[in-house]
């Protein structure tokens, strides 16, 4: 996925959008400023979320973090492996280290995010 096309949370999750599915991940400043990620806590299938609540955590050796919900919806699926594969997260953060799929519940929740620019000035700042 290109940075550029997705959605970005100031908790540091990003959000691409397929029709009315929004597939969540944390970003690779939020990997980087973690460093050496040693365990992940995933969602659970079926379980409904809004903006700002928590769905799991990922810890490293320096601090416990909190995934938030960046957008309301039903979680349609898991990636499973991604515990197992917790590399994924530095070396993929943007594709084959996404979180969770969420039936969108309302999607004017996106316009609440940041573009990629927008999310990089946030960090900066």
């Amino acid at each position: 996925m290109d940075p550029e096309t997705l959605y970005f949370a100031k908790t540091h999750e990003w959000v691409s959008v397929t029709g009315n599915v929004a597939t969540v991940g944390i970003t690779d400043f939020a990997v980087r400023l973690l460093t050496d990620i040693v365990y992940l806590s995933l969602p659970v299938a079926g379980k409904v979320y809004r903006p700002g609540q928590a769905m799991g955590e990922v810890e490293s050796v320096k601090a416990v973090s909190d995934i938030y919900a960046p957008v309301s919806g039903e979680v349609l699926e898991v990636n499973l492996g991604l515990p197992e594969q917790l590399q994924l997260l530095s070396e993929s953060p943007f594709e084959r280290a996404w979180i969770v799929k969420l039936k969108l519940s309302d999607a004017s929740e996106l316009e609440k995010l940041m573009n990629r620019a927008q999310y990089l000035g946030h960090c900066d700042g």
